[in-house]
C-alpha cells in the first residue's frame, strides 16, 4: 500500500482511535498524542497489516495502557478533585451504538472507568463500548479470550454497581437544563432550588492552577444560593455563559469579555433533578476548547463587581 493510501486508511479510522483513547485516558491532549504515536508506528511498520483496523486499534490501546501506568501516579498527586478534560464533541459516531457511546463519554462514566485497572478499562472500552469481538480484544491487550471475558465481567460489574439507576430522557434532560440556565442567568434562587436534587453536589477541578471551591458545596439551598450569586457580577464584567453539550451531557462554556475560556460546567441529571454540577477550571485542561483566560484575574474582577453591587 502506498504512503498516501496508508494515510487515507488512517484518517478514516482516526475518529475511532481518538474515541478509544479518550475513554481510556480521560484527556483530550493525551488521546491526541496516542493517536499521533499510532500513526507514526503505522508509518514505520514494514509489512501491510491483514486488518488495518485491528492493527491500529491494538496499537492505540497498548499505547494508552502504557500511558495509564504513569497517569495513575500523577493523579494520586493531583491537587483537589480530578475530572476528565471536557469533550465538546465525540468525533466517532455509530447510529447503532449511539446510546452506549454517549453514556460512556459522560463524566460520571469516565470517573467510574478510573476505578478499573488499565487492562479492565481497555477490555471494557473495546468490548462494551465499541463492540469489538473477544478475539480482537484479546489481540489488542495481549491476553487470552478467556482472560478477556473474565476481565469484561469484572469491569461490567464495577461499572454497573456505580451507575445511577434512573437516567433522564434526552428531551426531558435538555428541557430541564434550559430552565436551569435561565434561572442561573436571572439569579433566581427559588427557580434553581426547584431544579436541584436535595443532596446535589457542586464540585470544581482547578488542579491548584485556578480558583476552585475549597470543598464541594452540597445541598439544594447552598448550591442554589452560590449559583444565583455567580452570574450577575460575572456578566457585569463582560462574562458570557454559552450553553454547550459537555461530555454528552448538558453543560456550558464560561468565557470572559474577550471570548477566552474561563471554565466549563457539566450537569448530571437524574430522576428529573440535577444531581451533580462539575466545573473544570484547570487551564491545562481547557486549551483544546479555545484560548484560555486568566481565571485568577477574572475571579478578582468578578469579586470587585460583586462588592460594588452589594
Amino acid at each position: 500500500m502506498r504512503a498516501e493510501e496508508r494515510a487515507g486508511e488512517f484518517q478514516k479510522l482516526r475518529p475511532l482511535l481518538f474515541s478509544i483513547a479518550y475513554r481510556m485516558l480521560g484527556s483530550v491532549g493525551e488521546a491526541e498524542d496516542a493517536v499521533q504515536d499510532t500513526w507514526l508506528r503505522y508509518q514505520a511498520f514494514p509489512a501491510e497489516p491483514r486488518s488495518v483496523k485491528s492493527f491500529l486499534s491494538t496499537t492505540v490501546t497498548r499505547i494508552c495502557i502504557d500511558v495509564l501506568r504513569s497517569a495513575r501516579v500523577r493523579r494520586e498527586e493531583y491537587v483537589g478533585p480530578w475530572f476528565p478534560e471536557p469533550l465538546l464533541a465525540d468525533p466517532y459516531q455509530d447510529p447503532e451504538r449511539s446510546a452506549e457511546l454517549a453514556d460512556s463519554v459522560s463524566v460520571a462514566a469516565l470517573l467510574l472507568l478510573e476505578r478499573l485497572s488499565s487492562l479492565e478499562r481497555a477490555v471494557f472500552v473495546l468490548r462494551e463500548v465499541f463492540a469489538f469481538r473477544f478475539a480482537e480484544v484479546a489481540s489488542a491487550v495481549g491476553r487470552s479470550e478467556a482472560a478477556c471475558r473474565q476481565l469484561a465481567m469484572q469491569a461490567r460489574r464495577h461499572m454497573e454497581a456505580g451507575r445511577p439507576r434512573f437516567e433522564a430522557d434526552r428531551k426531558e434532560r435538555d428541557q430541564l437544563a434550559g430552565r436551569f440556565f435561565e434561572a442561573f442567568r436571572e439569579g433566581d434562587v427559588d427557580g434553581l432550588r426547584e431544579l436541584l436534587a436535595a443532596d446535589v453536589h457542586m464540585v470544581g477541578d482547578g488542579g491548584g492552577k485556578a480558583p476552585q471551591l475549597a470543598a464541594p458545596v452540597i445541598g439544594s439551598g447552598d448550591v442554589a444560593r452560590m449559583l444565583a450569586s455567580t452570574f450577575p457580577p460575572f456578566a457585569r464584567i463582560g462574562g458570557v455563559v454559552e450553553p454547550h453539550e459537555v461530555n454528552g451531557r448538558p453543560g456550558a462554556i464560561f468565557r470572559d469579555r474577550d471570548g477566552k475560556v474561563v471554565y466549563t460546567l457539566a450537569l448530571d441529571i437524574l430522576d428529573g433533578r440535577i444531581q451533580t454540577i462539575r466545573t473544570v477550571l484547570n487551564p491545562d485542561k481547557l486549551g483544546h476548547v479555545g484560548p484560555v483566560a486568566d481565571a485568577w484575574a477574572v475571579a478578582r474582577e468578578t469579586n470587585q463587581a460583586r462588592q460594588s453591587m452589594e
